[in-house]
């Protein structure tokens, strides 16, 4: 088998101060019982993760997002900004919203009733949609009239 160099590697990374990151990183994940993609023949941990990187038998990029990956500390996670909506105030936090009256709420006991006659009073409950009662409308979210069951 003939010699790993860097220019047969450069070629598919070509600063060399990432590849001498990348294959180290791969050369610590194979000493740590990752699966090798070619054959060792012999060979040590750093020249394999080289020889894998010259024959694209791991891609460069996955390699780069592995190494990312190992090194961060924070995760950032999308927030909303502070800005982005209004906070309520202490007025208006419990105020009821539009029509809605808890008290005409109808309960559902549902540890009495079998499935099928609470699929009944779900169906008896449900709001009637604007296209089923000539209303029109030229919104709506709707989703053509059709209910998936």
């Amino acid at each position: 088998m003939a010699r790993v160099t860097v220019e047969d590697c450069v070629e598919k990374v070509p600063n060399r101060f990432e590849l001498v990151l990348l294959a180290a990183h791969r050369a610590r994940a194979i000493a740590s019982g990752s699966h090798l993609t070619i054959e060792s023949d012999n060979d040590k941990n750093p020249v394999i993760a080289l020889r894998e990187i010259a024959e694209p038998t791991v891609p460069a990029d996955d390699l780069r997002e592995s190494l990312i990956h190992s090194i961060q500390k924070n995760v950032e996670i999308d927030e909303p900004e502070a800005g982005a909506a209004p906070l309520l105030g202490a007025d208006r936090r419990n105020a009821p919203l539009g029509r809605d009256d808890p008290s005409a709420d109808t309960s559902i006991d549902q540890m009495s009733m079998s499935e099928e006659q609470l699929l009944r009073a779900m169906e008896s409950m449900a709001p009637i949609e604007p296209s089923s009662n000539g209303g029109g409308g030229g919104g709506g979210g709707g989703n053509g009239g059709s209910r998936g069951r």
